[in-house]
């Protein structure tokens, strides 16, 4: 009665692995009915997803590649220096990839600050001063980028270009904190003196 473990084992494992004549061809053929032909047009399918990444990819590189425009309203309040010299010169934007987007996340910012002011009669000496202020840091920032020309590249004179870029973008962000606070102070006085 004692049998061996061992060969009911074997025997069992020979019995499992050997499968009926024609096995594979009836489970391929239950695999079409199931899934018609889908099965074979799935290649097809991963040739047009690939095809449509790589179009993306593309479009994404080339629009990173592209200097964003921001739309202006009416004449530019200062002019603004890009990135891009005369031919030979060399920017700030030219130095590194870091540098080019810092430069144009700070001259994009700034144009976009000087584009939704909205600055009134009442309010105009006050802003010229800060305008003024503004063509000031304008005119310094082309003075460091003719020393970045003249004496290459240096720590200093990136550093001083980075910091005139935040001054800029700091100075327009104060200018129109301080015309939002005339407003609204304007406005309770003309709810208080209705009242």
């Amino acid at each position: 009665m004692s049998k061996d473990l061992r060969t009911v084992f074997e025997n069992e494992r020979e019995k499992e692995s050997q499968m009926p004549q024609g096995h594979e061809k009836r489970f391929e053929a239950r695999l079409d009915q199931s899934f018609g032909r889908h099965r074979r047009l799935w290649p097809v399918y991963r040739l047009a997803v690939a095809a449509c990444l790589l179009v993306l990819l593309g479009l994404v590189f080339w629009q990173r590649g592209q200097n964003p425009a921001l739309p202006e309203k009416g004449q530019p309040l200062v002019q603004e220096s890009d990135s891009t010299g005369p031919s030979g010169t060399l920017s700030l934007g030219d130095l590194s990839p870091d540098l080019r987007s810092l430069e144009q996340y700070y001259t994009a910012n700034i144009q976009l600050e000087l584009a939704s002011l909205d600055i009134s009669g009442e309010h105009k000496t006050m802003a010229d001063g800060y305008i003024a202020r503004l063509g000031d840091l304008d005119a310094e920032y082309l003075r460091l980028n003719r020393e970045l020309n003249e004496i290459g590249p240096n720590e200093q004179t990136i550093g001083a270009m980075i910091r005139n870029l935040e001054y800029r973008l700091n100075l327009l962000l104060k200018l129109k904190e301080k015309l939002n606070e005339l407003k609204s102070s304007k406005n309770e006085s003309i709810q208080l003196q209705s009242i």
